[in-house]
């Protein structure tokens, strides 16, 4: 393929999607996909419970620190990128065709495979709120295909319209968890702030790694900054001050929830606390805020629980529409998913395609009779983790490729087109193998299924590789297609 830096048609194209979106809309975009609130319910407790303990924040520090340092090489290669598509653009400009469709087809499946776990997480969440306050006990995926036809609806219209919901779904649920963590920090908890959390001892432990694997699930989708590059206002500045401020809110937000919740039970009784919330008799986070917020605040977060998946649900859905329109768009995936609404200016086609999509494969997970968190959630968030990270991989090595290639490109230090992302790869190789050693913490499954589990991502990688072989993207198309190579 072409390995110019720009490519002026990739951003002139009739297929272009439009819109207005700031640092801010995107931000809540993203944040909203990482599902901050659900991931403070159910990751930390798994982290705390499974992993280093009270040292379980400092994990989230971790998981933070290796994705600021890859966001360096990300958003330094963010103005060679003339196109939305995040990965799959990314991965092409540094390493071709061949190497992009992989990263395409793996994030396709990802974000399929995590859009659908979130599907089964909210059917549970909502028949468990639905239980709280008296109502009857209803099949979760009644409430599962619920929420997807009302994300199939803000999806098929414009973005910005997704992004106003996200919004207020996420500013409600992140104000209720930092009024908590200000009151049980503030306070003191029970016993005083809990110091040994920073202590070497708790931090370095055997089973640090699993902290650092439930902190990396909860950053998934944090590089959808990118996939709205041609929605936003100013993209070569929003997009970089985007990825940086999502990445440091994010893992902010999880280490010092995490630290709160730990501080609010006691250093000596957090493990057990998380333990018996995975057992299913009690809940580490609503406890806790029934204890130093009230009955009420309790009620409210079981609510926003809720909202919080949804929010998360609706990014991943939107996310996913524009990786079909991109590639729609190159002629890889049949060109009317390349359609852009007449008035939304939305990729619709793609929407409702991806919402068949969804439909299809909850019902099978739904019709086999799986648990909606082990079964469902479980298994799903497992597959995405792992494309997760390779996508990451793939990226980071891209981006050294595209600079060795154009060493004369202006203003670009070798700190950010060299160190960060040789530090990237090597924070992220450690990351997948913590991802891997632990893997059956994430899928609930056997060694077997989960290993199954974890080559998929690898499979389909492979598989756009190998059909990569069949395109050749030539800049000078003005209408972004993929031809055969002569």
């Amino acid at each position: 393929m072409s390995t110019t830096p720009t490519t002026p048609s990739a951003t002139t194209g009739p297929r272009r999607l439009e819109g207005h979106l700031g640092t801010g809309s995107i931000v809540f975009m993203v944040i909203a996909a990482a599902a901050p609130l659900t991931v403070v319910g159910g990751n930390v407790p798994l982290a705390v419970a499974g992993g280093n303990g009270v040292g379980a924040p400092v994990g989230f520090l971790l998981a933070a620190a290796v994705l600021l340092v890859f966001s360096v090489g990300f958003v330094t290669l963010t103005p060679h990128v003339r196109e939305a598509g995040a990965f799959f653009s990314y991965v092409a400009t540094g390493l071709g065709s061949r190497a992009g469709l992989g990263a395409a087809f793996t994030a396709l499946v990802a974000y399929t495979a995590i859009q659908v776990g979130v599907y089964g997480y909210a059917g549970w969440a909502v028949n468990d709120l639905v239980l709280h306050f008296g109502g009857p006990a209803l099949p979760w995926w009644l409430y599962s295909f619920a929420v997807l036809a009302v994300v199939a609806v803000l999806g098929y219209r414009h973005i910005e319209l997704s992004a106003k919901v996200l919004g207020v779904a996420l500013v409600l649920e992140i104000a209720v968890v930092v009024l908590l963590d200000a009151v049980v920090l503030g306070g003191g908890g029970r016993d005083g702030l809990v110091t040994s959390t920073f202590a070497v001892e708790n931090v370095v432990t055997p089973h640090i790694g699993v902290a650092v694997l439930f902190a990396l699930t909860g950053f998934i989708g944090f590089e959808a900054t990118a996939v709205f590059r041609d929605e936003a206002r100013d993209p070569e500045r929003t997009i970089p001050r985007a990825t940086y401020l999502a990445v440091l809110v994010i893992g902010g937000f999880y280490a010092v929830s995490c630290w709160a919740l730990i501080t609010g039970v006691g250093a000596a009784d957090a493990v057990a606390v998380a333990g018996r919330t995975l057992a299913g008799e009690g809940n580490f986070l609503l406890d806790t805020t029934e204890e130093y917020l009230g009955t009420v605040l309790r009620d409210v977060v079981q609510v926003l629980l809720v909202t919080s998946l949804f929010a998360c649900v609706l990014s991943f859905h939107n996310v996913l529409a524009r990786y079909q329109f991109s590639l729609a768009g190159k002629g890889v995936l049949p060109r009317a998913l390349a359609h852009r609404h007449p008035r939304h200016a939305a990729p619709s086609t793609a929407s409702v395609v991806q919402t068949v999509t969804a439909v299809v494969v909850l019902a099978v997970l739904a019709g086999l009779g799986l648990d909606p968190l082990v079964g469902v959630f479980g298994s799903m968030a497992g597959v995405a983790t792992v494309g997760m990270v390779l996508l990451l991989l793939t990226t980071s090595v891209a981006v050294l490729a595209f600079f060795a290639r154009h060493r004369s490109t202006p203003r670009r230090g070798r700190f950010s087109t060299v160190v960060a992302p040789v530090l990237a790869i090597l924070g992220l190789l450690a990351s997948l193998w913590l991802v891997l050693s632990n893997f059956t913490l994430v899928t609930g499954g056997t060694v077997l299924v989960s290993t199954l589990l974890a080559l998929v991502p690898a499979v389909v990688f492979a598989a756009g590789v190998g059909a990569g072989g069949r395109f050749r993207l030539t800049a000078a198309d003005d209408d972004e297609r993929v031809h055969p190579p002569r």
